[in-house]
């Protein structure tokens, strides 16, 4: 209640929640999207990112880029992070859905940690441009090491092992089968051990579908602390514009453009459509579809 004896401080915040790399409600990777932010503080902005409990909740503030249209925050329940990939497509398509209109047709410019990203409507959707990344390669005599936290024999180490940071950090290892790859059980402790020894807070595990199969690639994304938390992400933007680029660094591209399936292990189905442009660009694109719509009492 609002009024009387129960009256609780605060004002309500218009609040949306949206499913990510998917057409199909509680199947892809749901966000929260918090608008008219500029007044939340980082605890405030903590405190109810813990409230939502999702990986991440997103906070639409005024831009202080004259180029961008909008600047967002990217909270997860451990901290804030620079840049996450399914945090910009939903937070893009709330943005959108609410009434605003992009400065130009068919563009938006998201000013975040990592400065601003470009993403642009295509037939399938909106698609964000990759940021660059700073890539790692596993030492190698660590590949013992990463087969035993694994718990795998499929590793294909014919492609390299690396550590790949575009504001957020993965460790990106290529199995021999999607088979191999949906069915994987790491350690746990030995998989946070090694992906920390490297700065990373993660691991995006990915492998080729058999020809005529759902997908080109399954992916997977185990979490191993710092900012992410703990936990399998159900579908990530952020590993899969490392993967992207990643397959470009090793020429090891399937095409112009490919489509990578994700979260099959835990029960969701979704779907990230990939794109090489010519001038360099990779476009990371995916379906948004809202579920939640109202307002939220905010804490301050």
């Amino acid at each position: 209640m609002r009024n009387g004896r129960n009256a609780v401080p605060g004002r309500l915040v218009r609040f949306k929640q949206v499913d990510v790399f998917t057409s199909v409600p509680f199947k892809g990777n749901a966000l929260a999207v918090v608008f008219d932010a500029d007044s939340l503080g980082d605890d405030a902005m903590l405190e109810i990112a813990r409230w939502t409990n999702l990986s991440e909740t997103t906070f639409v503030c005024t831009p202080t880029d004259p180029e961008a249209d909008y600047r967002v925050r990217i909270f997860t329940t451990a901290g804030e992070l620079p840049f996450a990939g399914h945090p910009t497509l939903g937070t893009a398509h709330a943005f959108l859905e609410s009434g605003a209109r992009p400065r130009t047709p068919g563009r938006l410019i998201q000013q975040c940690g990592v400065g601003l990203v470009a993403l642009r409507e295509q037939a399938d959707g909106w698609a964000f441009a990759a940021p660059p990344a700073r890539v790692t390669p596993l030492d190698r005599s660590d590949y013992a090491a990463l087969a035993a936290a694994l718990r795998s024999d499929a590793i294909d180490l014919e492609a390299e092992p690396c550590a790949v940071d575009n504001g957020a950090p993965w460790l990106v290892v290529r199995l021999k089968s999607a088979d191999a790859c949906i069915g994987l059980s790491p350690d746990p402790a030995a998989l946070e051990a090694l992906t920390h020894r490297y700065g990373m807070d993660g691991l995006a595990v990915y492998a080729p579908h058999a020809e005529g199969g759902p997908a080109t690639f399954e992916i997977r994304c185990l979490m191993t602390g710092g900012n992410f938390g703990f936990g399998e992400d159900p579908v990530t933007g952020s590993a899969n514009a490392a993967l992207a680029g990643l397959l470009t660094r090793q020429e090891r591209r399937p095409g112009p453009s490919y489509t990578a399936r994700q979260g099959t292990a835990i029960g969701r189905d979704g779907r990230i459509f990939v794109s090489y442009a010519e001038d360099g660009t990779t476009w990371i694109g995916g379906d948004v579809v809202t579920v939640v719509d109202g307002t939220f009492l905010s804490p301050v």
